[in-house]
């Protein structure tokens, strides 16, 4: 295989498909196979108050797309995951996505909210140390830019956990993990704007547990099946377990607390098992794309899913 060289994309190339990704697929909807969900949550809730919600939040999501408005008046915090190999050349590309984060913030795409963590400082534009924060992971063979941009609430954060624990402490069949998941979740009733989804990270030490809980509720389709079938089967029962904790949309009861179980996991030390709860709302602004050398653009959850 011939790996094109740097020059294949060049800034101004860059920052158009940037700026149409961040106004046209990340701030102004939400992403195709989320939207699925809430509209099959809607189909299925018994709750009048609760199917109530989910069609207004669903209107939102029409309603910003129609008229090319935010779809929610927070900007989240954007995480960008990139894969690259040697058709980039990465210092542009992560100038780029900086750049066109202020300009879509001073074009009103998103509310300026980035701050400095102890004066409360402002900067005006969602520029500042750490933002965005970005991802990279470098493949040689690639022929192909790949770049996912996500803007997770934090609203929600306020409802995360953390916890370090003992081999023992995790107990037979992942009992203990499971119950600080549904503990946490009762714990953050409806601050986190559900229906939500649970990015839960497993392994490695507490820095890497918490990434692990962004990228797998971040990065996958929250419609996809853990490839891992113990870690599928643990999706799965943590979903029906907090669907019925009659959280219910908005916090106002009902049958659909959570959305999806997104589960990450690495290996750690004998001694300890991490163990993260990452919750991201029901407004889940993320999209992506892949370009290749010849111009043409693959976006990533771009069609909706089927059941």
């Amino acid at each position: 295989m011939s790996i094109p060289s740097k020059d294949t994309f060049d800034k101004q190339f860059l920052k158009e498909q940037i700026s149409s990704l961040l106004r046209e697929r990340v701030c102004t909807t939400i992403s195709p196979d989320v939207m699925y969900l809430m509209k099959k949550a809607y189909a299925e809730e018994t709750s009048p108050s609760g199917k109530e919600m989910l069609k207004t939040q669903i209107l939102n999501v029409t309603l910003a797309k129609k008229q090319t408005k935010p779809v929610c008046q927070s900007p989240g915090f954007p995480t960008i995951y990139i894969k690259y190999g040697n058709c980039v050349n990465i210092s542009e590309l992560t100038e780029v996505l900086g750049e066109e984060i202020v300009s879509a913030t001073n074009d009103g795409f998103l509310r300026p909210s980035m701050v400095h963590p102890l004066t409360r400082k402002n900067t005006g534009d969602n520029s500042g140390i750490g933002v965005p924060n970005i991802e990279l992971g470098y493949d040689s063979s690639l022929d192909f830019l790949e770049v996912l941009i996500s803007f997770k609430g934090c609203g929600a954060e306020l409802g995360n956990a953390i916890k370090i624990f003992t081999p023992a402490q995790i107990g037979e069949d992942n009992k203990g993990i499971k119950e600080f998941v549904i503990d946490t979740a009762i714990k953050a009733g409806g601050k986190p704007c559900p229906p939500f989804a649970l990015g839960i990270g497993i392994g490695g030490q507490m820095d890497i547990a918490a990434k692990l809980s962004r990228r797998a509720v971040s990065t996958r389709k929250w419609t996809d099946r853990n490839p891992d079938p113990e870690l599928a089967r643990m999706e799965e029962e943590l979903l029906g377990m907090l669907n019925k904790l009659g959280i219910g949309p908005g916090g106002i009861g009902g049958k659909t607390t959570a959305l999806a179980v997104k589960i990450g996991m690495g290996h750690t030390h004998t001694a300890i098992c991490p163990v993260a709860v990452n919750f991201h709302c029901w407004v889940a602004r993320r999209a992506g794309m892949r370009i290749y050398p010849d111009g043409r653009i693959q976006y990533l959850f771009s069609e909706e899913a089927s059941e």
